[in-house]
Protein backbone atom coordinates (compact mmCIF):
# COMPACT_ATOMS: atom_id res chain seq x y z
CA UNK A 1 0.00 0.00 0.00
CA UNK A 2 1.30 3.38 -1.08
CA UNK A 3 1.77 6.34 1.60
CA UNK A 4 0.28 9.32 0.81
CA UNK A 5 2.88 12.46 -0.17
CA UNK A 6 2.78 15.25 2.06
CA UNK A 7 0.42 17.97 1.33
CA UNK A 8 2.38 20.86 -0.45
CA UNK A 9 3.79 23.51 2.90
CA UNK A 10 3.00 27.07 1.92
CA UNK A 11 5.84 29.08 0.83
CA UNK A 12 5.74 32.74 0.28
CA UNK A 13 6.30 34.39 -2.63
CA UNK A 14 7.37 38.17 -3.07
CA UNK A 15 9.20 40.09 -5.50
CA UNK A 16 10.22 43.58 -5.82
CA UNK A 17 8.44 44.95 -9.03
CA UNK A 18 7.79 49.36 -8.62
CA UNK A 19 7.23 49.52 -12.05
CA UNK A 20 4.24 46.92 -13.36
CA UNK A 21 0.17 48.11 -11.62
CA UNK A 22 -0.13 44.96 -11.48
CA UNK A 23 1.58 41.21 -10.23
CA UNK A 24 0.46 37.72 -10.38
CA UNK A 25 2.05 34.43 -9.16
CA UNK A 26 2.19 31.75 -12.05
CA UNK A 27 2.86 28.24 -10.18
CA UNK A 28 2.32 25.15 -12.04
CA UNK A 29 -0.49 26.50 -14.16
CA UNK A 30 -2.62 28.35 -11.85
CA UNK A 31 -2.73 31.96 -11.23
CA UNK A 32 -2.98 33.79 -7.61
CA UNK A 33 -2.87 37.72 -7.06
CA UNK A 34 -0.43 39.33 -5.22
CA UNK A 35 -0.60 42.44 -2.88
CA UNK A 36 2.00 45.29 -3.07
CA UNK A 37 3.83 47.27 -0.02
CA UNK A 38 4.49 50.74 -0.29
CA UNK A 39 8.19 50.09 -1.82
CA UNK A 40 7.10 47.91 -4.32
CA UNK A 41 7.17 44.37 -3.05
CA UNK A 42 4.34 42.15 -4.26
CA UNK A 43 3.76 39.26 -2.19
CA UNK A 44 1.92 36.24 -1.89
CA UNK A 45 1.78 32.94 0.40
CA UNK A 46 0.62 29.93 -0.96
CA UNK A 47 1.01 25.95 -0.70
CA UNK A 48 3.72 24.83 -2.97
CA UNK A 49 5.60 21.45 -3.59
CA UNK A 50 9.15 21.63 -3.30
CA UNK A 51 9.83 21.12 -7.11
CA UNK A 52 7.14 23.66 -7.80
CA UNK A 53 7.39 25.66 -11.01
CA UNK A 54 6.93 29.44 -10.77
CA UNK A 55 6.72 32.75 -12.62
CA UNK A 56 5.50 36.44 -12.61
CA UNK A 57 2.76 37.76 -14.89
CA UNK A 58 3.13 41.38 -15.19
CA UNK A 59 0.12 44.31 -16.01
CA UNK A 60 -2.57 41.99 -18.39
CA UNK A 61 1.20 40.30 -19.96
CA UNK A 62 0.23 36.58 -20.17
CA UNK A 63 3.78 36.25 -20.63
CA UNK A 64 5.55 34.10 -17.55
CA UNK A 65 8.94 35.82 -16.27
CA UNK A 66 11.19 33.88 -14.17
CA UNK A 67 11.75 35.23 -10.62
CA UNK A 68 14.63 37.84 -10.32
CA UNK A 69 16.16 35.71 -7.68
CA UNK A 70 15.63 32.56 -9.15
CA UNK A 71 17.14 29.82 -7.93
CA UNK A 72 17.14 27.73 -10.41
CA UNK A 73 16.32 27.59 -14.61
CA UNK A 74 15.71 24.07 -15.50
CA UNK A 75 14.98 25.19 -18.80
CA UNK A 76 16.55 27.42 -19.48
CA UNK A 77 16.85 31.93 -18.89
CA UNK A 78 13.47 32.39 -20.67
CA UNK A 79 11.53 29.54 -18.92
CA UNK A 80 10.04 29.75 -15.52
CA UNK A 81 11.60 28.87 -12.22
CA UNK A 82 12.22 26.58 -10.12
CA UNK A 83 12.33 26.02 -6.16
CA UNK A 84 15.15 24.06 -4.55
CA UNK A 85 15.24 22.95 -1.20
CA UNK A 86 16.88 24.90 1.70
CA UNK A 87 20.23 23.24 2.74
CA UNK A 88 22.76 23.88 4.70
CA UNK A 89 26.34 23.34 3.80
CA UNK A 90 28.33 21.19 5.64
CA UNK A 91 30.27 23.45 8.29
CA UNK A 92 33.82 23.46 8.08
CA UNK A 93 36.53 25.39 9.21
CA UNK A 94 37.91 27.55 6.33
CA UNK A 95 41.08 28.67 5.75
CA UNK A 96 42.52 32.18 4.79
CA UNK A 97 43.30 33.01 1.36
CA UNK A 98 46.65 35.63 1.73
CA UNK A 99 49.82 33.76 0.46
CA UNK A 100 47.26 30.90 -0.63
CA UNK A 101 47.64 29.57 -4.28
CA UNK A 102 44.80 30.38 -6.07
CA UNK A 103 43.92 28.08 -9.16
CA UNK A 104 41.34 29.24 -11.66
CA UNK A 105 39.27 27.51 -14.10
CA UNK A 106 36.58 27.38 -16.02
CA UNK A 107 33.81 24.31 -15.19
CA UNK A 108 32.96 23.47 -18.64
CA UNK A 109 36.19 23.13 -20.29
CA UNK A 110 38.31 22.09 -17.45
CA UNK A 111 37.31 18.44 -17.78
CA UNK A 112 35.72 16.87 -21.40
CA UNK A 113 32.65 15.95 -19.67
CA UNK A 114 32.18 19.94 -18.14
CA UNK A 115 30.61 19.13 -15.59
CA UNK A 116 31.17 19.84 -11.52
CA UNK A 117 30.89 16.58 -10.77
CA UNK A 118 33.60 15.58 -13.57
CA UNK A 119 35.48 18.73 -11.77
CA UNK A 120 35.21 16.99 -8.30
CA UNK A 121 37.57 13.87 -9.61
CA UNK A 122 40.69 16.56 -10.51
CA UNK A 123 40.23 18.12 -6.78
CA UNK A 124 42.94 15.52 -5.65
CA UNK A 125 45.19 16.13 -8.13
CA UNK A 126 44.71 20.03 -6.95
CA UNK A 127 45.66 18.90 -3.50
CA UNK A 128 48.32 17.39 -4.32
CA UNK A 129 50.29 20.03 -5.99
CA UNK A 130 49.52 22.66 -3.26
CA UNK A 131 46.13 25.05 -4.35
CA UNK A 132 44.58 26.05 -1.74
CA UNK A 133 41.52 27.67 -3.57
CA UNK A 134 39.84 27.05 -6.98
CA UNK A 135 38.34 30.10 -8.12
CA UNK A 136 35.27 29.12 -10.67
CA UNK A 137 34.64 31.15 -13.22
CA UNK A 138 31.40 32.36 -13.26
CA UNK A 139 28.40 29.52 -12.86
CA UNK A 140 25.19 31.64 -12.86
CA UNK A 141 22.24 31.60 -15.42
CA UNK A 142 23.16 32.60 -18.76
CA UNK A 143 20.99 31.69 -22.57
CA UNK A 144 23.01 28.86 -24.39
CA UNK A 145 24.73 25.66 -23.09
CA UNK A 146 28.14 27.20 -23.31
CA UNK A 147 29.99 30.40 -22.67
CA UNK A 148 32.37 32.13 -20.48
CA UNK A 149 29.68 33.33 -18.51
CA UNK A 150 30.12 36.68 -18.09
CA UNK A 151 26.90 37.37 -19.82
CA UNK A 152 24.91 35.60 -17.06
CA UNK A 153 20.99 36.97 -16.48
CA UNK A 154 19.93 34.83 -13.24
CA UNK A 155 22.04 36.15 -10.91
CA UNK A 156 20.62 33.48 -8.25
CA UNK A 157 20.69 30.27 -10.43
CA UNK A 158 23.17 28.03 -11.25
CA UNK A 159 23.99 26.86 -14.59
CA UNK A 160 22.13 23.52 -15.37
CA UNK A 161 24.69 22.24 -18.16
CA UNK A 162 27.35 22.16 -15.36
CA UNK A 163 24.70 20.07 -12.82
CA UNK A 164 22.51 22.88 -11.54
CA UNK A 165 22.45 23.78 -7.92
CA UNK A 166 22.71 20.54 -6.64
CA UNK A 167 26.27 19.91 -8.38
CA UNK A 168 27.23 22.71 -7.31
CA UNK A 169 26.55 21.94 -3.71
CA UNK A 170 28.62 18.98 -4.37
CA UNK A 171 31.78 20.44 -5.93
CA UNK A 172 31.84 22.77 -2.91
CA UNK A 173 31.36 19.80 -0.25
CA UNK A 174 34.33 17.86 -1.64
CA UNK A 175 36.64 20.90 -1.80
CA UNK A 176 36.05 21.06 1.66
CA UNK A 177 36.63 17.69 1.89
CA UNK A 178 39.93 18.15 0.48
CA UNK A 179 40.73 21.19 2.06
CA UNK A 180 40.49 23.45 -0.58
CA UNK A 181 38.64 27.06 -0.49
CA UNK A 182 36.59 27.87 -3.52
CA UNK A 183 35.99 31.27 -4.64
CA UNK A 184 33.35 32.08 -7.05
CA UNK A 185 33.85 34.61 -9.66
CA UNK A 186 30.69 36.66 -10.19
CA UNK A 187 29.46 39.54 -12.26
CA UNK A 188 27.38 42.45 -10.65
CA UNK A 189 28.43 44.88 -13.00
CA UNK A 190 26.05 44.31 -16.25
CA UNK A 191 23.79 41.78 -17.64
CA UNK A 192 23.51 39.44 -20.23
CA UNK A 193 21.74 40.33 -23.46
CA UNK A 194 19.64 37.46 -23.61
CA UNK A 195 17.11 36.65 -20.95
CA UNK A 196 17.63 40.13 -18.97
CA UNK A 197 13.86 40.79 -18.02
CA UNK A 198 14.88 42.93 -14.73
CA UNK A 199 13.76 46.22 -16.57
CA UNK A 200 10.40 44.87 -16.66
CA UNK A 201 10.21 44.89 -12.80
CA UNK A 202 12.46 47.71 -12.13
CA UNK A 203 14.87 50.49 -12.55
CA UNK A 204 17.81 47.72 -12.31
CA UNK A 205 20.01 49.47 -15.28
CA UNK A 206 20.32 52.90 -16.43
CA UNK A 207 21.03 54.47 -19.54
CA UNK A 208 24.73 54.36 -18.81
CA UNK A 209 27.31 51.85 -20.65
CA UNK A 210 30.14 49.39 -19.53
CA UNK A 211 32.04 47.45 -22.68
CA UNK A 212 29.68 44.91 -21.97
CA UNK A 213 26.22 46.33 -21.36
CA UNK A 214 24.07 49.43 -19.57
CA UNK A 215 25.23 49.58 -16.27
CA UNK A 216 23.51 48.64 -12.94
CA UNK A 217 21.47 51.28 -11.07
CA UNK A 218 23.77 52.01 -7.99
CA UNK A 219 22.91 55.59 -6.86
CA UNK A 220 19.67 56.71 -8.93
CA UNK A 221 15.91 56.76 -7.94
CA UNK A 222 15.22 53.30 -6.57
CA UNK A 223 19.36 52.46 -6.71
CA UNK A 224 18.36 50.95 -2.61
CA UNK A 225 16.44 47.96 -3.71
CA UNK A 226 19.26 47.28 -6.44
CA UNK A 227 22.11 47.43 -3.69
CA UNK A 228 20.05 45.74 -1.56
CA UNK A 229 19.73 42.44 -4.61
CA UNK A 230 23.53 42.66 -5.69
CA UNK A 231 24.28 42.30 -1.95
CA UNK A 232 21.45 40.04 -1.22
CA UNK A 233 22.96 37.90 -3.94
CA UNK A 234 26.59 37.86 -2.58
CA UNK A 235 25.26 36.33 0.46
CA UNK A 236 23.43 33.48 -1.08
CA UNK A 237 27.02 32.32 -2.54
CA UNK A 238 28.41 32.65 0.65
CA UNK A 239 26.00 30.86 3.56
CA UNK A 240 23.52 28.67 1.15
CA UNK A 241 26.31 26.93 -1.34
CA UNK A 242 29.03 27.57 1.87
CA UNK A 243 31.61 29.47 -0.82
CA UNK A 244 35.02 30.74 1.09
CA UNK A 245 35.11 34.24 -1.12
CA UNK A 246 33.93 35.69 -4.50
CA UNK A 247 35.90 36.87 -7.04
CA UNK A 248 34.14 40.28 -8.07
CA UNK A 249 33.98 41.00 -11.62
CA UNK A 250 35.43 44.61 -13.12
CA UNK A 251 34.99 46.62 -9.97
CA UNK A 252 35.86 50.07 -12.19
CA UNK A 253 32.58 49.33 -14.07
CA UNK A 254 30.41 49.72 -10.70
CA UNK A 255 29.60 53.18 -11.27
CA UNK A 256 28.47 54.31 -7.66
CA UNK A 257 28.49 57.84 -6.89
CA UNK A 258 26.86 57.60 -3.65
CA UNK A 259 28.20 58.96 -0.44
CA UNK A 260 29.03 54.97 0.25
CA UNK A 261 30.29 53.31 -2.35
CA UNK A 262 28.83 49.39 -3.02
CA UNK A 263 32.24 47.50 -2.41
CA UNK A 264 32.33 49.32 1.78
CA UNK A 265 28.86 47.62 2.21
CA UNK A 266 29.85 44.11 0.26
CA UNK A 267 33.11 44.28 2.63
CA UNK A 268 30.77 44.79 5.57
CA UNK A 269 28.55 42.54 4.34
CA UNK A 270 31.14 39.90 4.40
CA UNK A 271 32.73 40.42 7.95
CA UNK A 272 29.11 40.45 9.37
CA UNK A 273 28.71 36.85 7.84
CA UNK A 274 32.25 35.80 8.37
CA UNK A 275 31.37 36.21 11.99
CA UNK A 276 28.08 34.25 11.79
CA UNK A 277 29.27 31.50 9.69
CA UNK A 278 32.55 31.30 12.41
CA UNK A 279 34.92 30.90 9.05
CA UNK A 280 36.82 33.67 6.98
CA UNK A 281 35.44 34.56 3.66
CA UNK A 282 37.03 36.91 1.09
CA UNK A 283 36.18 39.24 -1.28
CA UNK A 284 39.05 39.68 -4.46
CA UNK A 285 37.90 42.50 -6.46
CA UNK A 286 39.01 42.33 -10.60
CA UNK A 287 40.06 46.30 -11.15
CA UNK A 288 41.59 47.90 -13.42
CA UNK A 289 41.96 51.10 -11.69
CA UNK A 290 45.22 50.37 -9.73
CA UNK A 291 43.80 51.75 -6.66
CA UNK A 292 45.08 50.95 -3.46
CA UNK A 293 42.10 51.55 -1.18
CA UNK A 294 40.08 48.58 -2.30
CA UNK A 295 42.24 46.66 -0.03
CA UNK A 296 42.87 49.63 2.63
CA UNK A 297 41.20 48.61 5.50
CA UNK A 298 38.19 50.30 6.41
CA UNK A 299 39.36 52.35 9.90
CA UNK A 300 42.27 53.64 7.48
CA UNK A 301 40.27 55.12 4.72
CA UNK A 302 39.74 52.21 2.44
CA UNK A 303 37.22 50.15 1.50
CA UNK A 304 38.17 46.82 3.20
CA UNK A 305 38.13 44.30 0.44
CA UNK A 306 40.36 41.65 1.14
CA UNK A 307 42.77 41.32 -2.34
CA UNK A 308 42.58 42.51 -5.61
CA UNK A 309 44.24 40.83 -9.06
CA UNK A 310 47.22 42.80 -10.58
CA UNK A 311 47.97 43.06 -13.90
CA UNK A 312 50.65 44.80 -13.44
CA UNK A 313 52.63 41.77 -12.25
CA UNK A 314 51.48 39.71 -15.38
CA UNK A 315 52.04 42.72 -17.57
CA UNK A 316 55.67 43.06 -16.13
CA UNK A 317 56.76 39.48 -16.13
CA UNK A 318 54.91 38.72 -19.13
CA UNK A 319 56.97 41.74 -21.35
CA UNK A 320 60.11 40.80 -19.66
CA UNK A 321 59.77 36.99 -20.38
CA UNK A 322 58.20 37.23 -24.14
CA UNK A 323 59.37 40.61 -25.54
CA UNK A 324 55.58 41.42 -26.31
CA UNK A 325 54.92 45.39 -26.60
CA UNK A 326 52.04 45.53 -28.16
CA UNK A 327 48.62 47.31 -26.66
CA UNK A 328 48.32 47.67 -22.74
CA UNK A 329 52.31 46.37 -23.17
CA UNK A 330 53.81 49.24 -24.49
CA UNK A 331 54.56 50.81 -21.26
CA UNK A 332 56.07 47.33 -20.11
CA UNK A 333 59.04 45.13 -20.47
CA UNK A 334 62.04 46.87 -18.63
CA UNK A 335 64.07 45.35 -15.83
CA UNK A 336 63.22 48.60 -13.88
CA UNK A 337 59.48 47.87 -14.30
CA UNK A 338 59.74 44.70 -13.37
CA UNK A 339 61.76 45.82 -10.35
CA UNK A 340 58.96 48.61 -9.93
CA UNK A 341 56.29 46.14 -9.72
CA UNK A 342 58.20 43.26 -7.29
CA UNK A 343 58.78 45.79 -4.72
CA UNK A 344 56.20 48.50 -5.12
CA UNK A 345 52.84 46.80 -6.49
CA UNK A 346 51.64 48.83 -9.08
CA UNK A 347 54.00 49.92 -12.10
CA UNK A 348 51.22 52.74 -12.78
CA UNK A 349 51.11 54.49 -9.68
CA UNK A 350 50.63 58.21 -9.98
CA UNK A 351 52.41 57.60 -13.42
CA UNK A 352 51.52 58.08 -16.96
CA UNK A 353 50.11 55.67 -18.94
CA UNK A 354 50.73 55.36 -22.76
CA UNK A 355 47.75 53.03 -23.62
CA UNK A 356 45.09 54.95 -21.66
CA UNK A 357 46.91 58.44 -22.70
CA UNK A 358 46.86 59.99 -18.64
CA UNK A 359 47.56 59.14 -15.40
CA UNK A 360 46.92 56.26 -13.35
CA UNK A 361 46.99 54.54 -10.36
CA UNK A 362 48.17 55.54 -7.39
CA UNK A 363 50.89 54.61 -5.11
CA UNK A 364 50.77 51.79 -2.51
CA UNK A 365 51.50 52.65 0.88
CA UNK A 366 53.28 49.22 1.96
CA UNK A 367 52.29 50.26 5.89
CA UNK A 368 48.75 50.40 4.89
CA UNK A 369 48.38 47.18 2.11
CA UNK A 370 50.39 43.88 2.41
CA UNK A 371 52.02 42.10 -0.54
CA UNK A 372 49.71 39.16 0.03
CA UNK A 373 46.67 41.01 -1.15
CA UNK A 374 47.59 41.44 -4.69
CA UNK A 375 46.92 38.51 -6.72
CA UNK A 376 49.87 37.91 -9.25
CA UNK A 377 49.84 35.29 -11.81
CA UNK A 378 51.12 34.79 -15.84
CA UNK A 379 47.69 33.35 -17.49
CA UNK A 380 44.27 34.27 -16.41
CA UNK A 381 41.40 33.79 -18.49
CA UNK A 382 40.95 37.39 -19.58
CA UNK A 383 44.84 37.39 -20.83
CA UNK A 384 44.92 34.10 -22.69
CA UNK A 385 41.36 34.13 -23.72
CA UNK A 386 41.26 37.73 -24.90
CA UNK A 387 44.35 37.14 -27.50
CA UNK A 388 42.87 37.08 -30.71
CA UNK A 389 43.45 33.09 -30.89
CA UNK A 390 43.54 32.32 -27.18
CA UNK A 391 47.18 30.92 -27.54
CA UNK A 392 49.01 30.16 -24.57
CA UNK A 393 52.16 30.87 -23.51
CA UNK A 394 53.64 27.80 -24.28
CA UNK A 395 52.76 27.78 -28.18
CA UNK A 396 55.08 30.72 -28.32
CA UNK A 397 57.82 30.42 -25.95
CA UNK A 398 60.36 27.58 -24.63
CA UNK A 399 59.78 25.47 -21.75
CA UNK A 400 62.62 27.28 -19.79
CA UNK A 401 60.99 30.92 -20.47
CA UNK A 402 58.06 29.33 -18.86
CA UNK A 403 59.33 28.37 -15.77
CA UNK A 404 61.02 31.28 -15.05
CA UNK A 405 57.59 33.24 -15.58
CA UNK A 406 56.41 30.93 -13.24
CA UNK A 407 59.33 31.49 -11.02
CA UNK A 408 58.83 35.05 -10.87
CA UNK A 409 55.13 34.59 -9.99
CA UNK A 410 55.68 31.85 -7.12
CA UNK A 411 58.61 33.28 -5.93
CA UNK A 412 57.43 36.85 -5.54
CA UNK A 413 55.38 37.93 -2.11
CA UNK A 414 51.75 38.52 -3.72
CA UNK A 415 49.49 36.02 -3.76
CA UNK A 416 49.74 33.36 -6.34
CA UNK A 417 47.30 32.39 -8.87
CA UNK A 418 47.54 29.63 -11.80
CA UNK A 419 45.22 29.27 -14.90
CA UNK A 420 44.12 25.76 -15.26
CA UNK A 421 46.81 23.96 -17.12
CA UNK A 422 49.23 26.55 -17.07
CA UNK A 423 51.30 24.47 -14.35
CA UNK A 424 52.32 21.45 -16.97
CA UNK A 425 52.55 24.01 -20.35
CA UNK A 426 49.01 23.08 -21.54
CA UNK A 427 48.91 24.14 -25.57
CA UNK A 428 45.37 23.71 -25.92
CA UNK A 429 43.86 27.10 -26.73
CA UNK A 430 41.53 28.84 -24.41
CA UNK A 431 39.60 30.67 -26.82
CA UNK A 432 36.36 33.23 -26.11
CA UNK A 433 33.29 31.11 -27.46
CA UNK A 434 29.68 31.35 -26.95
CA UNK A 435 26.16 29.79 -27.53
CA UNK A 436 23.78 32.73 -28.45
CA UNK A 437 20.56 30.53 -29.66
CA UNK A 438 19.56 33.84 -31.14
CA UNK A 439 20.66 34.22 -34.93
CA UNK A 440 20.99 37.87 -34.72
CA UNK A 441 23.03 38.10 -31.13
CA UNK A 442 25.48 35.18 -32.78
CA UNK A 443 26.11 37.01 -35.58
CA UNK A 444 26.85 40.29 -33.57
CA UNK A 445 28.98 38.89 -31.03
CA UNK A 446 30.83 36.93 -34.83
CA UNK A 447 31.13 40.50 -36.27
CA UNK A 448 31.99 42.14 -33.16
CA UNK A 449 35.13 40.07 -32.18
CA UNK A 450 36.40 39.96 -35.97
CA UNK A 451 36.06 44.49 -35.80
CA UNK A 452 37.69 44.08 -32.22
CA UNK A 453 40.76 42.07 -33.41
CA UNK A 454 40.79 43.84 -37.27
CA UNK A 455 41.91 46.60 -35.20
CA UNK A 456 45.25 45.06 -34.53
CA UNK A 457 46.10 43.75 -37.78
CA UNK A 458 44.47 40.07 -37.50
CA UNK A 459 42.89 38.99 -40.53
CA UNK A 460 39.16 37.95 -40.34
CA UNK A 461 40.11 34.13 -40.82
CA UNK A 462 42.56 33.98 -38.08
CA UNK A 463 40.07 34.93 -35.98
CA UNK A 464 38.13 32.09 -34.59
CA UNK A 465 34.32 32.13 -34.71
CA UNK A 466 32.99 32.42 -31.33
CA UNK A 467 29.79 30.61 -31.94
CA UNK A 468 31.85 27.95 -34.00
CA UNK A 469 31.05 24.40 -31.76
CA UNK A 470 34.82 23.66 -32.58
CA UNK A 471 35.64 26.50 -30.91
CA UNK A 472 34.70 25.33 -27.24
CA UNK A 473 35.73 21.81 -28.17
CA UNK A 474 39.71 22.91 -28.73
CA UNK A 475 39.03 25.13 -25.40
CA UNK A 476 39.08 21.73 -23.15
CA UNK A 477 42.50 21.10 -21.59
CA UNK A 478 43.86 18.04 -23.00
CA UNK A 479 44.84 15.87 -19.64
CA UNK A 480 47.11 13.30 -21.12
CA UNK A 481 49.47 16.58 -22.51
CA UNK A 482 50.90 15.82 -18.82
CA UNK A 483 52.45 12.57 -19.27
CA UNK A 484 54.69 14.23 -22.67
CA UNK A 485 58.47 14.52 -21.07
CA UNK A 486 58.66 18.70 -21.43
CA UNK A 487 54.99 19.04 -19.74
CA UNK A 488 56.27 16.36 -16.59
CA UNK A 489 59.19 18.36 -16.31
CA UNK A 490 57.40 21.66 -16.16
CA UNK A 491 54.60 20.30 -13.38
CA UNK A 492 57.56 19.32 -11.80
CA UNK A 493 59.54 22.70 -11.46
CA UNK A 494 55.82 24.19 -10.40
CA UNK A 495 55.11 22.01 -7.48
CA UNK A 496 58.97 22.64 -6.32
CA UNK A 497 58.13 25.70 -6.53
CA UNK A 498 55.09 25.77 -4.65
CA UNK A 499 56.36 23.53 -2.20
CA UNK A 500 59.10 26.26 -1.69
CA UNK A 501 56.51 29.05 -0.66
CA UNK A 502 56.42 27.41 2.78
CA UNK A 503 60.34 28.42 2.94
CA UNK A 504 60.73 30.89 6.66
CA UNK A 505 62.80 33.19 3.28
CA UNK A 506 59.37 33.80 1.49
CA UNK A 507 57.18 34.26 5.08
CA UNK A 508 57.64 38.20 5.42
CA UNK A 509 54.40 40.03 4.22
CA UNK A 510 55.64 43.03 3.58
CA UNK A 511 56.67 44.82 0.01
CA UNK A 512 59.52 46.42 1.67
CA UNK A 513 61.22 42.83 2.33
CA UNK A 514 61.71 42.40 -1.03
CA UNK A 515 64.36 43.58 -3.23
CA UNK A 516 65.96 43.27 -6.40
CA UNK A 517 68.97 43.54 -8.74
CA UNK A 518 69.37 43.64 -12.49
CA UNK A 519 72.37 44.39 -15.00
CA UNK A 520 69.98 47.07 -16.74
CA UNK A 521 69.16 45.17 -19.86
CA UNK A 522 67.16 42.30 -20.29
CA UNK A 523 69.56 39.66 -19.12
CA UNK A 524 69.21 38.44 -15.97
CA UNK A 525 67.18 39.50 -13.16
CA UNK A 526 67.76 38.87 -9.16
CA UNK A 527 64.95 38.81 -6.33
CA UNK A 528 65.46 38.37 -3.20
CA UNK A 529 63.74 37.40 -0.38
CA UNK A 530 65.20 36.60 3.61
CA UNK A 531 68.46 34.32 2.59
CA UNK A 532 66.96 33.43 -0.87
CA UNK A 533 67.63 34.88 -4.04
CA UNK A 534 66.02 34.04 -7.19
CA UNK A 535 68.12 34.72 -10.64
CA UNK A 536 66.71 34.47 -13.99
CA UNK A 537 68.44 34.39 -17.45
CA UNK A 538 65.97 35.47 -19.82
CA UNK A 539 68.85 35.29 -22.69
CA UNK A 540 69.59 32.70 -25.03
CA UNK A 541 73.19 32.23 -23.63
CA UNK A 542 74.51 31.77 -20.21
CA UNK A 543 75.09 34.83 -17.69
CA UNK A 544 77.03 35.33 -14.79
CA UNK A 545 74.89 36.62 -11.99
CA UNK A 546 76.86 38.41 -9.11
CA UNK A 547 75.34 36.28 -6.44
CA UNK A 548 76.45 33.14 -4.69
CA UNK A 549 75.05 30.34 -2.86
CA UNK A 550 73.96 26.71 -2.71
CA UNK A 551 71.50 25.94 -5.54
CA UNK A 552 68.10 25.00 -3.87
CA UNK A 553 65.87 24.63 -6.68
CA UNK A 554 67.05 25.42 -10.55
CA UNK A 555 65.67 24.35 -14.33
CA UNK A 556 69.06 23.48 -15.83
CA UNK A 557 71.88 22.77 -13.87
CA UNK A 558 74.26 26.16 -12.55
CA UNK A 559 77.52 26.27 -11.75
CA UNK A 560 79.20 28.46 -8.77
CA UNK A 561 82.15 30.69 -9.79
CA UNK A 562 83.65 32.33 -6.51
CA UNK A 563 81.08 34.40 -5.73
CA UNK A 564 79.11 34.36 -8.88
CA UNK A 565 76.85 32.43 -10.23
CA UNK A 566 76.56 30.66 -13.81
CA UNK A 567 72.94 30.38 -14.77
CA UNK A 568 72.27 28.55 -18.15
CA UNK A 569 70.13 30.14 -21.08
CA UNK A 570 66.72 30.41 -20.64
CA UNK A 571 67.04 29.26 -17.16
CA UNK A 572 66.56 30.09 -13.15
CA UNK A 573 68.47 28.96 -10.17
CA UNK A 574 67.12 29.73 -6.33
CA UNK A 575 70.31 29.96 -4.17
CA UNK A 576 70.36 30.05 -0.44
CA UNK A 577 73.13 32.67 0.70
CA UNK A 578 75.15 31.88 3.56
CA UNK A 579 74.65 33.88 6.52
Amino acid sequence: MSTPSAAPADHRFEVWAPRPERVRLWLDGAVHPMRADAGGWWRTTVPAPGSARYGYLLDDDETVLPDPRSPRQPDGVHAPSALIPQVAPPRWAGRELPGALVYELHIGTFTPEGTFDAAVERLPYLVEMGVGFVQVMPVNAFNGTHGWGYDGVGWYAVHEPYGGPSGLERFVAAAHRSGLGVLLDVVHNHLGPSGNYLGRFGPYETDGATPWGRTINLDGAGSAEVRRFILDDMAWWLRRYGVDGLRLDAVHALVDRSGRHLLQDAADLTAELSAELGRPLALVAESDLNDPRLVTAADRGGYGLTAQWNDDMHHAVHTFVSGERQGYYADFGSPECLATVLTEGFFHAGTFSSFRGRVHGARIDPALVAPSQLLAYTCTHDQVGNRARGDRPAEYLSPGRLAIKAALVLFSAFTPMLFMGEEWGARTPFRFFTSHPEPELARATVEGRTAEFAEHGWPPGEVPDPQDPGTFAASHLDWTERERPENARLLRTYRALIALRADPALADDDLRSVSTDHPGEASWFAVHRGDLTLIVNVSAAPVTAPFGGVAVLEWAASSAQGDATIVPGESFVVLRRAA
